[in-house]
């Protein structure tokens, strides 16, 4: 009888917890944010808000490292077809009308992001936008930048990033 009560119990809990994680699944696929949303939040938050966008698109390993000692990388994940993304993300309070993000940022990422992690997509992300200096040196560095713009069609649809920027490396041979 207690055999038959465990295995009832069991039964019940895996189902719960599959249940749990198709839901979890529904929701992040869902998941939108509007500016205003992305502009109220912590910069803290803002990181994680990145991460989860990566999760909804399908880098099912993606990771906010962010905070002191982080090399220049506040996000790390891989997509679908493998590539791997190092993602600086900096969050302007004031939004387009906050201080532009300058190349000291890009430089910094740049100088770790293949190194350390392997980058295949190096990637700077604001809800603000970027000094005129920026795009010439993204384009030198092979590197993708994410200004409000961009940002605003990403998280408030369904496509993911990786069809919205210009140039992204290929799949890695093999998948």
């Amino acid at each position: 009888m207690l055999g038959a009560l465990a295995a009832l119990g069991g039964t019940v809990w895996v189902h719960r917890y599959r249940q749990q994680q198709a839901w979890d699944r529904v929701r992040q696929q869902a998941l939108r944010y509007g500016l205003p949303q992305l502009d109220a939040l912590h910069h803290r938050d803002f990181e994680y808000a990145i991460r989860d966008l990566m999760l909804r698109d399908g880098c099912t390993d993606a990771r906010q490292i962010g905070g002191a000692g982080d090399n220049g990388a506040d996000v790390l994940a891989t997509d679908p077809l493998g590539r791997s993304w190092v993602i600086q993300v900096k969050h302007r309070r004031d939004g387009d009308r906050g201080s532009p993000v300058g190349t000291p940022d890009l430089q910094r990422v740049n100088g770790t992001a293949r190194q350390l992690y392997g980058a295949d997509v190096v990637l700077v992300v604001t809800n603000g936008r970027f000094s005129t200096r920026c795009a010439p040196l993204a384009q030198q560095l092979h590197m993708h930048l994410a200004d409000r713009r961009t940002l605003a069609t990403w998280a408030s649809g369904g496509r993911p990033l990786w069809e919205i920027l210009p140039k992204i490396p290929p799949p890695r041979k093999g998948r």
